[in-house]
């Protein structure tokens, strides 16, 4: 094609000077010798060819120039006409537009989630250079005595520094007001290269053991809580009951390294045991709260670099070993070493439960783009019956079928890219609204501005779809004989069945690419379905949870125990409240607590078959839950202090570790490589439950007495049954508390949103994998629907001779719809092959219904035939009900 040469050409533009000189120099050379053939000597044959040649770099450029010109004036006639032949058809661009502006902008959106998830690198200096420190391949978290030893003994990390997330309580006393916040080394800022706009960040001078409380805030805080005042700094802010002097702001493009979250107080890593009143986690060797980030030094690969602390690793292990721990759990321990990985792109909890999640849901929308592009294909192969004209007049003037072809092209391409700008707007929205999804559990906070790779995606997929619906009917319309134009009475002649066969195919493959979308989509709502009603053992419903943090109160162990005892009367009593109990885990709060333990007479398969997830409950824990006993007894009275330990376990507990369903009076014991050792006696039996999520496989679970282990701790959630609406607990609840303690914080939520909100990803998937099935739905129907009236249309004579002949009306509905459903038919057959090819990338996402279920793929097939045989009966009734005698008047 001339334009692909012209092209090749202007991208070889460096060589073709060089050329056209060697083209010339041969040129000259013939002509000289035909001269000195003539008697001239070689200099004076030599300069005359070159008088009568002329000047050739010139002209070579020249024609360079020239030719690109032409070839950009071309292009851009040919855009003002695509333009002024889709203003020509408002109707046709909008539709157009409109389809594809859904399918490109979904496949944004996604794009966009994802871009911020996992590809966006941290708004911070020379983030490429950034890496974490792991503990072998997968723990990220750090105690902070083995930070403070890996900090000491390194010298191949650039300014390292350790943060942990937490949450600061902006409230003392009553209900909670939460602020996300870190706790961070001294060279946190530093190394980043973050900045403040007002004050100064935390530097090393700040971090040292018993520093004073100090904080950082964020640019959003500062201007919600401080209205943007400058005299912000030196003022305090109140963190879980305890005064922060607030000594900077930092720029506004920051807002930590935890992708996901957004960051709104910084405060030195010493601080840590002031804002937790005295609850010293700095040098404890079982608390991993750390993570470790920090820059190569110059001179240093990565590999050099994870060579080096692995080395270090036995000597910083052996140091800092947990000397709580059993002999086994610390051989273990020191055999632990350190690697490295890339943090240029942050560190995020949300990217590991998502990616997977949005690498699927990019399959979905591609394939909802796909149907967009085969509706807008059938659109331009209806709208070529009315340009087969043009384009034959065209051919027999002189246009070359590549020439035409990069006009109809050029065209979709303009669609295509229009489309894109309609696509973004909606992108913007949906983006949105999925974040708004996602934040069910907590509030999810992503970076969704558009940047380079979102506009190049965004472009590229404009690009590719707009030659991907437009090559194909552009080829095809220009394959007419220039002889076509030639038409009887000034109408157009028959088209042949060609055109109507691709047309069909196109159908046929929207139809089989919506049947696996709608099979996907019912597979993913069938997983929700079955979470939100699977028997997790117990109810629910109208249990408010009131998770309790005595921290400010300074209680002792003994006042800790009294104050749990208080409020737990003291909520039993209230109006409206059926039962309460208080637990140190609540059932799918993302919380677990395991031990191994040893049984007589059991010896475990494995190690792992020894783990029992416990917890620590008060009487009535079951009874307010309402799951039920099966045998035994509750905790009561008789079990206090003092008095032999004992629990209640599952059944899934009683049969693995003691072959009973009914093991009342047996005994189990905490193994000592666990930090335990205590031997508890079975008391009850109590139904499975969930422990932490509902498509957990059941666990053997044992729970153990609060009043036996000392209700001391600084935490502690109490479950309350309403009898009405679990709201109307909040205040007088509040009231309470503040009555026993006023400086107790009390967060509150429902066991209801709890387990709602830890469904967070299916539902996600469900919604929108339902969302672009009924996109997609609806495109197919849309490109079914046009090209059956296309050929109802193309068939009139053809319908009012066989009804002058005879036909019965009904027999043309038939034949439409016939043909309606040899498509459909055909589709729905490809569509379940796909749907079923297409289910491993489902298989780790479904809980409850199988990859293959044949209830979904039933189900979707029946939709989409039905939905099929309504659009196709309108042009099916048009057709029956057509007037002979009009018909044949027009032939």
């Amino acid at each position: 094609m001339d334009w692909l040469s012209r092209l090749r050409r202007m991208l070889r533009r460096g060589r073709l000077p060089a050329e056209y000189e060697r083209e010339a120099e041969f040129h000259i050379a013939e002509r000289a010798d035909d001269l000195m053939a003539q008697g001239l000597s070689h200099r004076e044959a030599v300069l005359e060819a070159r008088r009568r040649f002329g000047k050739s770099s010139l002209n070579g450029n020249r024609s360079h120039s020239s030719n690109l010109a032409s070839w950009l004036e071309s292009l851009f006639s040919d855009l003002r006409y695509a333009a002024r032949s889709l203003r020509r058809s408002p109707v046709f661009t909008i539709v157009a537009i409109l389809s594809l502006g859904l399918g490109i902008g979904a496949n944004t959106a996604i794009f966009s989630l994802y871009n911020a998830l996992v590809l966006r690198t941290l708004p911070v200096q020379d983030p490429d250079e950034l890496v974490q420190v792991m503990i072998g391949e997968d723990r990220s978290s750090f105690t902070n005595p083995q930070w403070e030893e890996l900090r000491e003994r390194q010298d191949v990390l650039s300014g390292p520094f350790a943060f942990s997330g937490t949450r600061f309580d902006l409230a003392d006393g009553g209900e909670v007001r939460n602020a996300q916040g870190y706790w961070v080394s001294g060279d946190f800022f530093g190394t980043l290269g973050v900045l403040p706009v007002l004050g100064r960040v935390l530097a090393s001078g700040d971090d040292y053991r018993g520093c004073p409380p100090v904080a950082v805030v964020s640019y959003g805080f500062w201007q919600r809580e401080f209205g943007g005042a400058g005299d912000a700094i030196g003022k305090a802010l109140t963190l879980n009951g305890h005064p922060f002097e607030v000594v900077g702001v930092v720029e506004p493009s920051f807002s930590g390294v935890e992708v996901g979250t957004s960051t709104d107080i910084y405060s030195p890593l010493c601080a840590q045991p002031i804002a937790h009143s005295g609850d010293d986690w700095l040098d404890r060797r079982s608390t991993w709260f750390l993570n470790v980030v920090g820059r190569i030094m110059p001179g240093n690969t990565e590999e050099q670099a994870a060579s080096h602390l692995a080395a270090l690793a036995p000597g910083i292990f052996e140091a800092t070993v947990p000397q709580n721990w059993g002999a086994e759990n610390q051989r273990r321990y020191r055999e632990y070493t350190f690697t490295l990985r890339t943090a240029a792109n942050g560190i995020s909890s949300l990217r590991g439960g998502y990616r997977e999640a949005l690498q699927v849901l990019m399959v979905l929308v591609g394939v909802v783009l796909l149907i967009a592009c085969g509706n807008v294909a059938n659109l331009l192969l209806a709208r070529s019956t009315k340009r087969q004209r043009e384009v034959s007049i065209r051919r027999a003037i002189g246009s070359g079928r590549g020439r035409l072809v990069r006009l109809l092209v050029v065209e979709s391409m303009l669609l295509s890219f229009m489309s894109a700008l309609a696509g973004l707007l909606f992108a913007n929205w949906a983006s949105e609204a999925l974040v708004g999804i996602l934040s069910s559990q907590s509030t999810v906070w992503l970076d969704l501005r558009m940047d380079a790779r979102v506009l190049g995606f965004t472009s590229a997929v404009a690009a590719l779809t707009g030659i991907l619906f437009g090559l194909a009917p552009a080829w095809r319309i220009t394959g007419a004989a220039p002889n076509a134009a030639i038409r009887v009475a000034g109408r157009e002649i028959g088209e042949g069945h060609g055109r109507f066969a691709v047309g069909k195919l196109l159908v046929v493959g929207q139809l089989a690419l919506t049947m696996s979308l709608i099979a996907g989509a019912g597979l993913l709502i069938g997983t929700l379905t079955s979470m939100l009603t699977h028997d997790t053992g117990f109810n629910r419903n109208g249990v408010l949870i009131a998770s309790v943090d005595k921290r400010n109160a300074e209680f002792s162990q003994e006042e800790s125990s009294l104050a749990n005892q208080q409020m737990l009367e003291g909520i039993r009593i209230l109006p409206g409240v059926q039962a309460a109990s208080a637990s140190m885990i609540t059932p799918i709060s993302n919380t677990e607590w395991n031990n191994y333990v040893e049984v007589d007479g059991y010896t475990p398969p494995d190690r792992s078959d020894a783990l029992v997830w416990f917890n620590t409950t008060s009487e009535g824990f079951f009874a307010t839950l309402e799951t039920p006993i099966l045998a035994g007894r509750d905790f009561d009275t008789r079990d206090v202090s003092g008095s032999p330990l004992v629990a209640v376990i599952n059944e899934t507990m009683a049969r693995t570790f003691f072959g009973d369903p009914r093991p009342v009076g047996r005994r189990f014991k905490r193994a000592p490589s666990s930090g335990g050792g205590e031997t508890y006696e079975v008391i009850g039996v109590v139904t499975d439950t969930k422990y932490r999520t509902i498509d957990e496989e059941t666990r053997p679970i044992a729970y153990v007495s609060l009043e036996q282990r000392g209700s001391g701790s600084s935490s502690i959630d109490l479950q309350v049954r309403a009898a009405a609406e679990p709201a109307a607990l909040i205040q007088p609840t509040v009231s309470l508390i503040e009555a026993v303690h006023p400086r107790i914080s009390v967060r509150f939520t429902t066991l209801d949103d709890q387990v709602s909100a830890s469904l967070a990803r299916p539902r996600a998937l469900a919604v929108l994998s339902g969302f672009f099935g009924v996109i997609a739905l609806l495109l197919a129907v849309i490109g079914l629907y046009g090209t059956v009236a296309h050929r109802v249309a193309s068939r009139r004579n053809e319908i009012g001779v066989r009804l002058a002949l005879g036909a019965a009306r009904a027999q043309v509905l038939g034949m439409v719809l016939g043909e309606v459903s040899r498509m459909t038919s055909l589709g729905i057959a490809l569509g379940v092959a796909c749907a079923i090819a297409g289910t491993r990338l489902l298989r780790s996402f479904l809980f409850g219904v199988e990859a293959t279920d044949p209830t979904a793929l039933v189900l979707s097939a029946a939709i989409l035939s039905c939905v099929a045989l309504a659009a196709g009966a309108l042009p099916a009734w048009h057709a029956a009900r057509l007037d002979p005698m009009e018909t044949l008047r027009e032939e």
